[in-house]
């Protein structure tokens, strides 16, 4: 009697653990890049770096509120942080900085200001935690116009276009056959960043640490009898989420060649928690959706505006009525999100069958 032995496809070892999964995402998103920067013009890769340090902040967010349920309002002065950080490193042109330091220096001084807002805020929950959080997204813009010695006032600091390693433009000329000129760099930069931020958040949640948040989530007596630290837990996801808005606020920095206190109001805090909501809380594909359609819609709208007949005033003014009610609709008819509604619908339709 023989027995039959059969091989498991190559398909199932690939993706036979989440970090096989998350790696062969990381990569396929990685080709995709190329092939949309390469295709398109300079102000839709302006256009896309929008989204790419929105979507790193967002989906920082969407781990401290989605997977710890900490209510963050004041991510943008995290982004701030990261931001000015870049910016001082930037401008010591004699000094040398690689965009790699910067963007690590940057991650490494806001996730010490989270670090320290954490551990203050580890004892705050619900609208106490909204309320703290939001205290630091007025007060931070401020200290720009305290210290305007050293960053700028209210002007800010003007952020001088990172230099394209001649390493990098000789291996993309190689491979794309055009040069990579500043614009085109930045938004490589922020969409690998993204792809890198990505894949370490998706394995954190998929490890012991995300289990640890979801159960403090979920039920905080029973997560402390289980022997989990609620103290230690909330401040790492304050930390981690902190960090991915350094790195966000930094890119901005080098895309925008600006940082003033004009750019992180309470407007941007706002913006990456409607982004979460949006997409859906907990998910990072539900960050990028939400931080791409932020992006997308206030143009479209005020385009359309024009193509109405309306004023320019006038189609500026429609683009946040607009968004406004678009987030509205989607809480009111999608409460999960459009990422969560759509798999709370994927499984109620397998469940049908």
């Amino acid at each position: 009697m023989s027995t039959r032995i059969t091989s498991t496809p190559v398909w199932v070892r690939i993706t036979a653990t989440p970090v096989r999964r998350h790696l062969l995402c990381a990569v396929i998103g990685l080709a995709v890049i190329v092939l949309a920067l390469e295709s398109l013009s300079t102000f839709r890769q302006s256009q896309l770096t929008s989204v790419a340090y929105l979507a790193i902040a967002a989906g920082g967010l969407t781990v401290l509120t989605g997977l710890s349920g900490q209510l963050s309002l004041g991510h943008g002065a995290f982004m701030a942080v990261g931001a000015y950080t870049a910016a001082l490193m930037l401008r010591a042109q004699d000094s040398g900085w690689s965009v790699p330091l910067v963007l690590l220096a940057a991650t490494a001084v806001a996730a010490v200001v989270g670090l320290v807002v954490g551990v203050a805020a580890a004892r705050l929950h619900g609208p106490y935690l909204a309320g703290a959080t939001l205290a630091l997204a007025v007060a931070v813009p401020g200290l720009a116009l305290y210290f305007s010695d050293y960053l700028g006032g209210e002007q800010g600091l003007v952020v001088p276009a990172p230099k394209v390693p001649d390493v990098v433009d000789n291996v993309m000329y190689f491979v794309t056959g055009s040069d990579m000129d500043s614009t085109k760099f930045v938004s490589y930069v922020s969409w690998i960043l993204l792809v890198l931020v990505f894949f370490l958040l998706a394995n954190v949640s998929s490890s012991r640490v995300g289990r640890r948040w979801r159960a403090v989530r979920d039920d905080e007596v029973a997560a402390e009898l289980a022997g989990i630290d609620l103290g230690r837990a909330r401040i790492l996801a304050f930390v981690v989420s902190s960090a991915c808005a350094g790195a966000g606020g930094a890119v901005l920095a080098m895309s925008a060649r600006i940082a003033a206190p004009s750019g992180f109001t309470l407007t941007l805090s706002l913006t990456l928690l409607s982004a979460v909501v949006i997409g859906g809380l907990g998910t990072l594909s539900g960050a990028l959706i939400g931080a791409a359609l932020l992006t997308y819609i206030p143009p479209v709208v005020t385009n359309l505006g024009l193509d109405a007949g309306l004023s320019s005033l006038q189609s500026a003014e429609l683009a946040p009525l607009v968004t406004g009610v678009f987030t509205v609709l989607v809480i009111l008819f999608a409460p999960l999100g459009l990422v969560g509604t759509f798999r709370k619908w994927r499984i109620t339709r397998k469940g049908e069958k």
